[in-house]
């Protein structure tokens, strides 16, 4: 995933483990491992406030947040390295096409995080086809490709850009003018431009024919959660108390994540307003009260997309010849009954 892959060019990898969970009654408790895919922030607040909270406690884990490194989560997940991670749609049904274990079971977000931004003097762009011929500071993945060529395309362009691969800031790389455009996190980063008043526009994926995705998501294995159903599903459910806690609790939440992070979040105001648009923008729990389900429509859509335009391969490399049953690739049901 382009966006996960810029957060950990850009992050400093935290020399320690984080805080472990509370232990009391540590010898009855089930432990757990749960591996983020950065440093700490507003994405995995639900994590650190089920953890502050003692919702994990009640449930009767222990759970550790493993530091951010330089191995892919989804790779710690299919080894058993790690139980649960954070991971993508996209990032869970590629690797799991190639083979890995890998089944996404919660959704953090609800609706795509990632934009395509440009800088506001640029006059000569207006509309996703104005961007053939343009440069992109990318990642090299085929999902980048694939969904920026299909953009301009569905605007009425060629879709051929030139792409280079950034080896700095996404933002610094636009105020030098050595890319054109380049994609964000629009709840951290884009959050963040705002507040140091940094004019960009940006284009929305799905105003031009990108399926919606839930971008943010836990994922685990299917080894894990056969062997740990009762374990697993407990994790889930405290899991999504803590996302929710956060939605009603944004003050106390933004708190507890700074607190829990290691040292790594010193930016109180970027937290607090990154927090604040993921609970404005309905994307924690949508605004009928919907929180962690995976949407069978939205994932069916991102797996088909990808199938078509060959971003599947199997274990070879090879592209999937044959389309798999995207709902094997996860699951709703550890969130159980809980509101």
């Amino acid at each position: 995933m382009p966006n996960l892959t810029r957060r950990q060019a850009l992050a400093l990898t935290l020399a320690t483990a984080l805080p472990l969970s509370r232990t009391t009654h540590a010898a009855q408790l089930a432990k757990v491992t749960m591996a983020l895919e950065w440093t700490p922030n507003t994405d995995h607040i639900g994590l650190f406030v089920a953890q502050a909270k003692g919702f994990y406690t009640d449930a009767g884990l222990d759970v550790q947040i493993l530091p951010f490194t330089d191995t892919d989560v989804g790779t710690l997940i299919a080894n058993g390295i790690a139980d649960f991670g954070i991971s993508s749609p996209i990032g869970t049904l590629t690797q799991r096409a190639a083979g890995a274990d890998i089944k996404q079971v919660y959704a953090i977000v609800q609706t795509e995080l990632g934009r395509l931004i440009f800088n506001d003097d640029r006059k000569d762009i207006q509309r996703p086809r104005d961007l053939d011929g343009k440069t992109y500071g990318g990642f090299g993945s085929a999902w980048e490709t694939a969904m920026i060529s299909t953009m301009i395309r569905n605007d009425g362009g060629e879709g051929k850009i030139n792409t280079v691969m950034l080896g700095t800031s996404a933002y610094e790389a636009l105020a030098n003018g050595s890319i054109d455009f380049t994609l964000e996190i629009y709840t951290w980063e884009g959050v963040q431009a705002k507040l140091e008043n940094r004019a960009v526009r940006r284009f929305r994926y799905a105003d031009y024919g990108i399926p919606d995705q839930q971008t943010m998501a836990i994922a685990s294995s299917d080894a894990y959660l056969a062997k740990n159903p009762g374990t697993a599903k407990a994790f889930v459910q405290a899991t999504k108390r803590g996302f929710d806690y956060s939605v009603d609790h944004p003050e106390e939440a933004a708190d507890l994540l700074i607190a829990g992070s290691g040292g790594a979040l010193t930016n109180t105001a970027l937290v607090k307003a990154s927090l604040k648009e993921l609970i404005d923008g309905y994307y924690l729990r949508t605004a009928d009260g919907k929180s962690g389900l995976t949407d069978p429509a939205k994932w069916q859509a991102v797996g088909d997309f990808a199938f078509i335009n060959g971003i599947l391969l199997d274990g070879q490399g090879v592209p999937l010849k044959e389309k798999p049953d995207f709902d094997a690739y996860y699951t709703n049901a550890l969130l159980g009954q809980i509101g």
